[in-house]
C-alpha cells in the first residue's frame, strides 16, 4: 500500500523554484532566509528537528534524485564524515564563511563597489551580472547580500548533490550546518526541560 502523500512531501519543488528565480533575478535569493531561520525557530519553540525530518525542501530534493531517480550509489558514509569533530568543524567553517559574506555586504553598504558575482565553494567567483540590472529603490548592499547568500545556498546544494551521488541520498543532512545547529538547540532545550522536571519531583 502506497503511503498517503501530504502537502509537505512536495516541498522539494521549492528548491527548484528558488534556484531558478535566483538565476534570473538575484533578489529572489533573499527568500533563502526562510530556510535559514525557520529550522531555528521550530527548534527553539518546539524543541524538535521537525524541519529537518519533515519540511526541509533540499533534503526532499536529494531523496528524490538519489532515491526515486536512482542517482545515488546508496553507500554508507565514511565514519569521519559522521563524526562530531567534522560536523562541528564544518559548522564553524560555515559560520566563518557566512560572516565573511556579511562583512562584504557591509563594505558595499559603506561605499565599496557591488560585485555581481556568485562565489562557488567559497572560492570561485562566477559572474552573475544578468541576474541584476540595478534598482534605485534599494541600496547596493541589498543585492550584494543576495549574491553572497545565493552563493552559499548554491554551494551547499552542490556539496549535497556530490555526497548524494557518492553515498546515501540524504548524506548532506548528516553534517548540514542547520541540522547541527537545530540539534544543539534541541539538546539544550530538552536538557533544561528534563532538569526542570527532575527539580519538581
Amino acid at each position: 500500500m502506497t503511503p498517503k502523500k501530504h502537502w509537505y512531501d512536495y516541498l522539494w519543488i521549492c528548491t527548484i523554484v528558488y534556484f531558478t528565480l535566483g538565476f534570473f533575478n538575484i533578489m529572489f535569493a533573499w527568500l533563502g532566509l526562510i530556510s535559514f531561520f525557520l529550522p531555528l525557530l521550530i527548534a527553539i519553540i518546539g524543541g524538535s528537528k521537525a524541519f529537518c525530518n519533515r519540511y526541509c525542501d533540499r533534503g526532499q530534493f536529494f531523496a528524490l534524485l538519489g532515491g526515486r531517480f536512482g542517482l545515488s550509489r546508496k553507500k554508507d558514509m565514511p565514519g569521519w564524515l559522521k563524526s562530531k569533530g567534522f560536523r562541528y568543524g564544518f559548522l564553524i567553517f560555515f559560520f566563518i564563511m557566512f560572516f565573511q559574506m556579511l562583512w562584504n555586504t557591509y563594505l558595499v553598504f559603506a561605499g565599496a563597489t557591488l560585485k555581481q558575482a556568485v562565489k562557488l565553494f567559497w572560492t570561485f567567483k562566477v559572474p552573475w551580472h544578468w541576474a541584476y540590472h540595478g534598482d534605485a529603490v534599494v541600496g547596493a548592499w541589498v543585492p550584494q547580500f543576495a549574491f553572497g547568500f545565493y552563493g552559499i545556498m548554491l554551494t551547499s546544494t552542490l556539496i549535497g548533490l556530490i555526497v548524494m551521488v557518492l553515498f546515501k541520498p540524504r548524506s548532506w543532512c548528516v553534517f548540514c550546518p542547520m541540522g547541527t545547529m537545530t540539534q544543539l538547540i534541541c539538546k539544550a532545550k530538552n536538557g533544561k526541560k528534563v532538569k526542570a522536571e527532575l527539580a519538581e519531583e
